[in-house]
């Protein structure tokens, strides 16, 4: 890396994000010695500190955070310059960082991953899983895959599915315990509570004739993980809300059956979020093309209705 502006401006947003030189030399290859001169000679050309450094800790000077916010700003601009030169070339290339849920991006989006790839070799492909939503504008993440509503009004979001909830059991729950006929009847059973972020604990809201009914409901068995309930469920441990797309195949097969179907719950619809249509590269519209060509139906298809739709946080 030559000691020219934009490269020390990299050097210097990777030593902030490392929080240790020792750990930007070993992301530059260079010698801990070297990146220690690297950071001096930046220090002096500019004539100010940068760093308060300890033998074990090092951290921004106030001129070090004003060189890393502009820095960060001015690196983000000259990539969006070359994304906007490089749109004549006939195959998206570069860096993609995707984030996705746990469970589904483990099963589902990592295929999708390793086949896009193959279609776009010249794409490098960086993906992280996590239970709880991550924030795409600090994060440096180009898109994230996620069920459910657009979690940070910054964000800009495409439907690449829909995908309705519901309440299921197993076949033989429901003759040890018989069928609700209503929601309060639900007080009365054993529920399987799935966990998700922030949402009230053993709270479950349907909407019923145009208005909202909240349940309270009780069970000995809850779980953060999204497979963990569904084998509960499974084993006829109680009453689960999951979404069909996690269902299909066991409603298909007898294994669960839906109760209450009257009675709807929000939808856990597939969205990809982005920070910025504007400033969006080719790849990531390539990749987010490639999800709605995926998830995209037969019949979709061919009547047209397949494509997702945008949105933007409000």
């Amino acid at each position: 890396m030559k000691n020219e502006p934009a490269s020390d401006m990299q050097f210097f947003v990777l030593v902030a994000k490392h929080g240790s030189l020792a750990a930007a030399a070993r992301a530059l290859d260079l010698t801990p010695p070297a990146a220690t001169k690297r950071l001096a000679t930046l220090e002096s050309r500019l004539g100010v500190r940068l760093v308060n450094r300890t033998t074990r800790t090092l951290s921004l000077t106030s001129e070090g955070e004003t060189y890393l916010q502009h820095a960060s700003r001015i690196l983000a601009e000259i990539k969006e310059m070359e994304d906007v030169v490089s749109q004549g070339r006939s195959a998206p290339r570069g860096l993609l960082r995707v984030n996705a849920t746990l469970g589904f991006g483990r099963t589902t989006i990592a295929p999708l991953v390793s086949a896009f790839t193959a279609r776009y070799p010249e794409v490098e492909v960086q993906m992280e899983v996590t239970d709880r939503p991550i924030d795409l504008v600090e994060s440096g993440f180009d898109l994230a895959i996620r069920f459910g509503a657009l979690p940070d009004k910054r964000l800009n979001a495409r439907k690449i599915m829909s995908n309705r909830r519901f309440l299921c059991a197993s076949p033989g729950y429901l003759e040890r315990h018989g069928i609700p006929k209503s929601l309060a009847d639900l007080a009365n059973h054993r529920c399987i509570i799935h966990r998700q972020n922030d949402d009230a604990y053993g709270i479950w809201r349907f909407m019923h004739q145009d208005h909202t009914e909240i349940v309270k409901v009780h069970g000995a068995l809850s779980s953060n993980d999204g497979d963990i309930v569904l084998g509960w469920a499974l084993d006829g441990h109680g009453i689960l809300i999951r979404s069909e797309w996690d269902l299909a195949k066991y409603l298909d097969s007898g294994r669960l059956k839906i109760v209450l179907p009257e009675f709807d719950l929000p939808a856990a619809d597939l969205f990809v979020y982005y920070p910025s249509k504007r400033n969006q590269t080719i790849r990531a519209r390539a990749f987010i093309d490639f999800l709605v060509e995926h998830f995209r139906g037969p019949q979709e298809g061919q009547n047209g209705r397949g494509k997702g739709r945008e949105r933007k946080g409000k």
